[in-house]
């Protein structure tokens, strides 16, 4: 094991209208190979499950962490995605040294910790945990397709979508939905209005 440990950060999913925010923290192993590593939005699905995996398999240790929708709304998206980054960071296996977050704002932790604007395209440690968080939170959201399938979770994972508007103005909010985003607030209160009249 290296005796100085780097974990990468980052968050898929938000801003989706429904579901969780996921986060990965990422702790890359000696052999792992970060020529292929990238940002997530950047790979098709096959490839980015075929790299997740890899990661899992050959990382030094990795966790998830996720913001759960009724602490997004309670809280907000920002701070439930610092929330599950502080989460996947503490459930490592390892504590490391220093922490390397995508984007411009970190959570609070007890090691020290760095943000990096678009860390996801140009750090490999980061990129794993792009591809991870993406790869976690794409699966779960095919998995909750199967109990919403007028929502095509399958294929917008969550994402506000032409279909996916459609399907929300016409059934209306899931326990899943975001409300405090404003097109599923926007539909809570045209059913709300419509109750009324």
């Amino acid at each position: 094991m290296s005796d100085y440990l780097l974990a990468g950060v980052d968050e898929a999913g938000r801003g989706a209208l429904a579901g969780p925010v996921v986060c990965a923290a990422v702790i890359l192993g000696n052999d792992m190979s970060p020529h292929q590593l990238t940002d997530s939005k950047l790979l098709g699905a096959q490839k980015r499950h075929q790299l997740a995996q890899e990661i899992k398999r050959d990382s030094l240790c990795w966790s998830i962490g996720t913001g759960s929708v009724e602490e997004i709304d309670r809280i907000n998206i920002l701070q439930s995605t610092l929330l599950a980054m502080q989460r996947a960071v503490e459930s490592l296996k390892f504590r490391p040294h220093h922490v390397l977050v995508d984007g411009n704002r970190v959570p609070n932790l007890a090691v020290s910790v760095q943000a990096v604007v678009k860390g996801d395209l140009h750090v490999p440690v980061i990129s794993a945990a792009s591809i991870l968080a993406k790869d976690t939170r794409d699966k779960m959201m095919h998995q909750y397709a199967s109990d919403h399938p007028a929502y095509a979770f399958e294929s917008n994972v969550g994402y506000g979508t032409a279909a996916h508007l459609a399907a929300l103005a016409r059934y209306g909010a899931t326990s899943l939905h975001r409300n405090s985003f404003a097109p599923v607030r926007e539909v809570i209160g045209r059913n709300d209005l419509r109750g009324l009249s």
